[in-house]
């Protein structure tokens, strides 16, 4: 199957029905780069306006709505040597008195800086030096943040957020090797990708991952009349599903009901097998806690599907 070489031109801080930038077809796959959520690119250089900014999007020939795309993440890779992160966690995520003693940062002193080794497989604080971490180091672990379909209605929704379309999930387990599923809501379903992470931890509650610059590489598959309501995904060892939404009780049902369905149309479960199932199986982790919707993942391990 045919491989694409695409650079962007331009980007997105929308996800939506925008005129496509390349037309692909199921099987095959593209190179691509993405800037940082800043909109910097490779060299540091400001090529877009701020806000998670888009790569795309890519029209799938043959895409229609009610149907699956299938997307496999190849290859993710930082593609220059530094990244940045805010330096103080959410007032969301700390209690309420807690807030003020916080720290506080001039304007021009939020971020922290980040040497990105691909070669080493490391993540190392620079700036600020004077903090008790000193050079911090820690596995690099690349990650995708936000992407996903055009959603419906002619809808273009902030890549600062996400819902059934996909977006600003800002999932870690969205990396290299992860195979992932989006509802088609328009025709060609219209897939955009941007705001990569060299690492991230769960919930993403400093507003950052250590953002940065990628190369990705892609592959797109089409699953024809087969409806989803939600994210899906799977890795070697789990299949998981995305809710989107706020408060995080109703991102937890989504996630949970997307994968009742799923255990019954695809693994052949009756609809007591699973519930009994995920009584006893299922796992959780914490995407994004951050932005305007928030983000639960549902696993179930693919060892007690067998």
């Amino acid at each position: 199957m045919p491989t694409h070489l695409f650079q962007p031109s331009h980007y997105f801080n929308t996800i939506g029905s925008h005129e496509p930038v390349l037309k692909i077809a199921p099987g095959d796959t593209v190179i691509t780069t993405t800037v940082d959520a800043r909109g910097g690119d490779m060299h540091e250089q400001q090529a877009t306006t701020p806000g998670n900014p888009m790569t795309g999007p890519f029209y799938v020939e043959g895409a229609e709505p009610g149907d699956t795309l299938v997307v496999v993440l190849d290859r993710l890779t930082p593609n220059r040597p530094y990244g940045w992160t805010r330096k103080t966690v959410a007032p969301n995520v700390v209690d309420p008195e807690y807030v003020m003693e916080l720290p506080h940062q001039p304007a021009d002193q939020l971020l922290a800086r980040w040497r990105v080794d691909n070669e080493a497989g490391t993540v190392t604080l620079t700036e600020p030096a004077d903090t008790k971490l000193g050079e911090f180091t820690i596995p690099l672990a690349p990650m995708v943040g936000c992407f996903g379909v055009a959603p419906a209605r002619g809808q273009a929704i902030s890549t600062a957020t996400s819902a059934e379309h996909g977006g600003n999930m800002d999932y870690r387990g969205h990396t290299t090797g992860v195979v992932c599923y989006f509802p088609v809501f328009v025709p060609g379903a219209l897939f955009h990708i941007g705001d990569g992470h060299a690492v991230q931890g769960d919930g993403e509650i400093v507003g950052t991952g250590v953002e940065i610059s990628f190369e990705v590489q892609f592959t797109v598959h089409l699953q024809k009349g087969k409806r989803i309501g939600w994210p899906r995904g799977e890795n070697a060892d789990y299949i998981f599903t995305a809710g989107n939404a706020r408060p995080l009780d109703q991102a937890t049902q989504h996630a949970t009901t997307e994968m009742l369905r799923w255990l019954q149309s695809d693994y052949g479960l009756d609809p007591i097998g699973a519930n009994i199932l995920m009584g006893q199986c299922v796992e959780y982790d914490l995407g994004n806690i951050y932005d305007p919707a928030y983000t639960m993942i549902c696993k179930v391990p693919k060892r007690v599907l067998k």
